[in-house]
């Protein structure tokens, strides 16, 4: 079983116990289970009944879900915010049943919505599709805001999360509330976020979203939503008394009140002129990525360059220029070396000093002969103990190996 944070707020009984979901278990009835003092007496600083209307909106980027509660001057102000557990897929709206999408836009909450006998703790269905859903084909469902921390085209919460969530709702519901609504969006709708997002594929849509984020933005009230011509409508009043909005219909003479419209051309206006900085700020960063990437890349080739030229150089002349020696003695890779017995200067040079002693032997025996297989029964003088010495001693080659230390000889030499 996935353990996750302990409840603060849960009675003394819950000592001992070794994860939130066991803790949650032992709530002796979840549905009915009050807000933590903390979250009541915050909504009675900020002029909030706890049973006055909520709303809710969800970020998805920024992995957010907010609580937004009516105050006595019928604006709303956010009560509480929590991180979302896990969605799945990615930013954008769910098209069709099984893409893992978790769904944007607007959607309405009824109280048949809530499921005290969730599998997954608690939960409410989001009414996915809704009518502007249906109007463009999507399918889907089951897609709820619920507990476990698990999703598949869900916004999953931890348990302890839900169960203030669920909380929320049932309060408002018992005060007369008829629907909540929840924003679903892929982000917070700022001009720099939108100038960054500017050039996916969902844009437009995100664009008719905004507009509702727009006027919540404005007025800290929910907007009254409506759906024609399978678009969103925003606060729009139909001049035509008792006229209707259909999803597939054309919409109704409709506007928004002049108060709010003036307002809302005023609000629009200077955050065009925000997106239209954010639009260029991010394209200065863009070139001047570009150019970095150029850069890096104009440097590889020329690295890339310099070492195939040097590859060429090696391979025409067979191969890497050989060691100069120093002084005849010394290797480039170790100047001891050479008079190091066993290393290939000194080798030499014992190889030399041999030569040149068979050479004296030759010159004071001469007429000698070496026994070979052909001349095996000719006889092999002995050298002159005399003689040879002289000569081996008459030439100045040191010694193959000597004791003196290698500087001495050096120096005598």
């Amino acid at each position: 079983m996935r353990p996750i944070r302990t409840l603060r707020f849960l009675p003394v009984l819950l000592l001992g116990l070794s994860g939130c979901q066991d803790a949650l278990d032992s709530v002796a009835n979840k549905v009915e289970h009050p807000l933590p003092a903390k979250l009541v007496n915050k909504m009675k600083a900020n002029d909030m009944s706890t049973r006055s209307p909520i709303m809710m909106r969800i970020f998805k980027e920024e992995g957010v879900l907010e609580v937004w509660k009516q105050k006595g001057n019928g604006r709303y102000d956010i009560i509480a915010s929590y991180e979302i557990c896990k969605w799945s897929g990615k930013l954008g709206p769910k098209f069709k049943e099984g893409d893992r999408q978790a769904p944007e836009g607007y959607y309405r909450i009824y109280p048949y919505q809530m499921n005290p006998n969730s599998s997954y703790y608690l939960s409410f269905n989001m009414g996915f599709p809704n009518s502007y859903d249906r109007s463009h084909n999507r399918t889907g469902s089951n897609l709820m805001v619920h507990g476990a921390c698990s999703s598949a085209g869900c916004y999953s919460m931890t348990d302890e999360q839900v169960l203030e969530i669920y909380g929320f709702a049932r309060d408002a519901f018992k005060g007369g509330q008829e629907y909540f609504i929840v924003e679903a969006l892929p982000f917070r709708m700022t001009a720099e976020n939108m100038a960054r997002h500017r050039d996916n594929e969902h844009f437009e849509f995100w664009k008719m979203l905004k507009t509702g984020y727009d006027n919540f933005e404005l007025t800290r009230r929910p907007p009254k939503v409506d759906v024609c011509e399978r678009r969103y409508v925003f606060n729009q009043v139909p001049q035509v008394e008792n006229a209707s909005f259909q999803a597939n219909a054309a919409c109704p003479p409709a506007s928004m009140p002049a108060t709010l419209a003036s307002a809302y051309y005023a609000y629009q206006k200077t955050w065009n002129q925000d997106f239209i900085k954010a639009v260029a700020k991010f394209d200065r960063e863009e070139a001047t990525q570009i150019a970095a990437n150029e850069a890096r890349a104009e440097a590889e080739a020329r690295r890339a360059e310099r070492e195939a030229e040097k590859a060429a150089r090696l391979a025409s002349t067979g191969g890497p220029a050989p060691a100069v020696p120093v002084l005849g003695l010394f290797s480039t890779g170790n100047p001891l070396k050479a008079l190091v017995p066993g290393s290939e200067p000194a080798a030499a040079n014992a190889n030399a000093q041999q030569a040149a002693a068979q050479a004296a032997q030759t010159e004071a025996g001469a007429g000698q002969v070496t026994p070979t297989a052909a001349n095996a029964d000719v006889p092999v003088p002995t050298p002159n103990p005399e003689v040879a010495p002289q000569v081996a001693n008459a030439g100045s080659a040191p010694a193959a190996q000597s004791d003196k230390p290698f500087w001495k000889i050096w120096s005598s030499n």
